[in-house]
């Protein structure tokens, strides 16, 4: 905990007063022009990776990237994405996956979760992305689940009624994304899962 408390002192030392006018303008204005939809894993930082300043991302973080499809009652990940989509006005929405993923690799070699049913039962939201992927026959597994994941979510996103909407009224945009960790490469996907560059 000591560094990060060094670090907070650096911040209100450092990096605060060279941007006091940004964090003045933030004070009384939210306006992030994307939601970024990416994996709780502490390698994938996404200001950093899009070089971002405050205020640009709205961002919400989860084991793996998931997005459950819509249902309704209550739910983080939904209210979430409503108050970006509907709300705040968001005009990108990005899912990005990420190498070395653990949630992926823990589905890709079947691990034993028997020990950790939250986890267990959180990664049933990638349930139709493992389908594909062993449907295809895909050999290279757990980077195959990881695209093949990214492409899973934003379907699920779309089960949103708020970005529903906002895709049949042309506000909107998904974008797939995925960060490789060892290159900082990030691929954009296309809709099947597929990198971009190569369709």
């Amino acid at each position: 905990m000591r560094h990060l408390a060094q670090g907070v002192d650096r911040f209100q030392r450092e990096a605060f007063p060279a941007r006091a006018g940004l964090f003045a303008h933030l004070a009384t204005t939210h306006q992030p022009g994307t939601l970024f939809i990416g994996c709780s894993d502490a390698r994938v930082v996404p200001e950093l990776i899009t070089q971002t300043d405050p205020g640009e991302l709205f961002v919400i973080r989860t084991a793996g990237n998931l997005v459950p499809a819509h249902t309704p009652g209550a739910d983080g990940v939904a209210a979430s994405i409503e108050y970006a989509v509907a709300v705040l006005g968001v005009r990108d929405v990005v899912v990005c996956g990420h190498s070395a993923c653990g949630a992926m690799t823990a589905l890709a070699e079947g691990h034993d979760l028997g020990g950790a049913p939250a986890i267990a039962g959180w990664l049933r939201h990638a349930d139709a992305a493992l389908a594909r992927t062993r449907a295809t026959g895909d050999g290279h597994g757990v980077a195959a689940l990881i695209r093949e994941n990214v492409a899973a979510q934003l379907a699920n996103l779309a089960t949103h009624p708020s970005v529903a909407r906002a895709l049949a009224e042309g506000s909107v945009r998904l974008h797939g994304w995925v960060f490789d960790i060892p290159t900082g490469t990030v691929e954009e996907l296309t809709a099947d899962a597929r990198p971009a560059l190569a369709a």
